[in-house]
């Protein structure tokens, strides 16, 4: 049996005029893992990471952290989706008083979110839900025919690929699938990992968003979502 570790990127620069670079705490997390992940006695035969630079930069730390010198595949069939135009083409709603800037921000891309899954505005965006769910699945398939029998891959992506590769294997039809990724995108954690096996029944999700390395010292402080 075959095993995929699918690893969301370290914190990024939330706010920053460069989201797409991890900050301090995004590389320590990325170094925790890999050291975490070595413990355990994970040694891959193949590293697969986005195009993205917090995948690069995330998967950088890994290795470091693991001590492995494993080459990086890299594939953009593992990019997250573009957030920022998905807001950007949905006007931001009115403020609520009282509410803070993280709430406000939350519901406006909660708002946006749901406009662009819907699939009813697909000629507004670069890449349709339809197109990215796709990707991400051709980008799994493409791991798991590839891995050796009994091999094991590390996936260095984003919370949009994770949660739909989640979803897309926990439920049977499109709808369902959605309304999964959904719940699932907004609690990923950074660096969380999340397990698929492959075998002779198939793949299957064993579990999801696992981050109890970032509390190895007892302390949360390396938790974030964002």
């Amino acid at each position: 049996m075959s095993r995929i570790l699918l690893v969301r990127h370290g914190q990024a620069s939330f706010g920053a005029d460069d989201y797409d670079n991890l900050s301090p705490t995004g590389h320590e997390q990325s170094r925790v893992l890999g050291a975490a992940l070595a413990a355990r006695g994970v040694s891959p035969d193949v590293v697969v990471a986005g195009e993205m630079k917090r995948h690069a930069q995330t998967a950088g730390g890994v290795l470091e952290g693991a001590g492995w010198t494993t080459g990086v595949d890299v594939d953009a069939g593992w990019n997250e989706f573009d957030h920022v135009q998905v807001l950007a083409v949905h006007d931001q709603p009115t403020t609520v008083e009282g509410e803070s800037e993280k709430a406000a921000f939350q519901r406006w891309f909660t708002e946006a979110t749901l406009r662009w899954t819907s699939g009813d505005h697909d000629d507004a965006y670069d890449e349709s839900f339809g197109a990215f769910t796709s990707r991400v699945e051709a980008a799994l398939d493409r791991l798991v025919t590839a891995l050796p029998r009994s091999g094991t891959a590390v996936v260095l992506t984003s919370g949009g690929p994770v949660a739909w590769a989640a979803a897309s294997l926990l439920a049977d039809d499109a709808r369902a699938r959605t309304d999964l990724w959904l719940r699932l995108n907004p609690v990923s954690v950074n660096t969380g990992a999340s397990t698929v096996v492959c075998g002779a029944s198939g793949t299957t999700l064993v579990t999801y968003n696992a981050h109890d390395h970032l509390f190895a010292d007892g302390s949360p402080d390396l938790l974030t979502y964002r």
